[in-house]
């Protein structure tokens, strides 16, 4: 890791999933040396977490050791990407709710969480924290109720960190991409009859975040919940309000 001087160096947490795997290629194409949280060959090195490591605390200090070991003494990061999560569902009513719920804290906070973490340790100034929310998170999700909680959770985290006094260091912008529905081969495999229109493209999210990171001028303004929304094909960032 340490050779490489004029490449920037991201964090991609979640590489091993559709959105994650996604961000994976298109840094590595776009020449930026790509650390991936999750099995990713394509990464320039990924951490794999091990079964055993069953609690967020046992998570977190594996990956601030792994993470430190990989990126090599003195090397920050210029961005941390987390994109890490699932979908479960559930009313109160529904047995499984709970359980649901529990695996959505596990999937989208702890891993938010320590991704916070290792943006305080290792984000060079002025560089990019992005989180995932959700759209419908930002309004009752009966029919989802672990997963609109664990992504209000981010929505909070992610306005935490954008103050003053949170942790990390000067300039950092904080951001999270609140998509309605990705177009993921998972989802046209579940949904095949939707409107694949109003999906948005993983390579456009790639695309959005890579113009961040190139030009910080044209990153909205640190603490932004970004609603993404894709109509006939053609995608589009709302602003919006927790």
């Amino acid at each position: 890791a340490g050779i490489i001087m004029a490449g920037q160096r991201i964090l991609v947490y979640g590489g091993k999933g559709a959105l994650g795997s996604s961000l994976v290629d298109s840094f590595k194409t776009r020449g930026y040396w790509v650390l991936s949280v999750g099995e990713n060959e394509k990464a320039d090195a990924f951490i794999s977490v091990p079964k055993d490591c069953s609690t967020v605390l046992e998570q977190e200090q594996y990956l601030l050791k792994k993470v430190s070991e990989k990126l090599g003494e003195g090397n920050q990061l210029h961005a941390i990407l987390c994109v890490a999560g699932g979908w479960a569902g559930g009313n109160a009513a529904n047995e499984a709710m709970v359980k649901n719920a529990d695996l959505m804290f596990r999937q989208s906070l702890w891993s938010s969480l320590i991704a916070s973490r290792l943006a305080a340790l290792h984000l060079a100034p002025n560089g990019l924290l992005q989180f995932t929310g959700a759209a419908g998170a930002l309004s009752g999700s009966p029919g989802m109720i672990g997963y609109g909680m664990a992504k209000a959770a981010v929505h909070q985290l992610t306005a935490s960190l954008a103050a003053e006094k949170s942790g990390l260091a000067s300039g950092v912008t904080v951001l999270a991409l609140l998509p309605t529905t990705l177009d993921t081969p998972m989802n046209r495999k579940w949904m095949p009859k939707a409107d694949h229109s109003s999906w948005t493209p993983l390579s456009w999210i790639a695309d959005l975040l890579h113009s961040y990171l190139a030009d910080p001028t044209t990153r909205p303004v640190s603490g932004s919940l970004l609603k993404l929304e894709t109509v006939a094909g053609e995608s589009t960032i709302v602003p919006s309000k927790m």
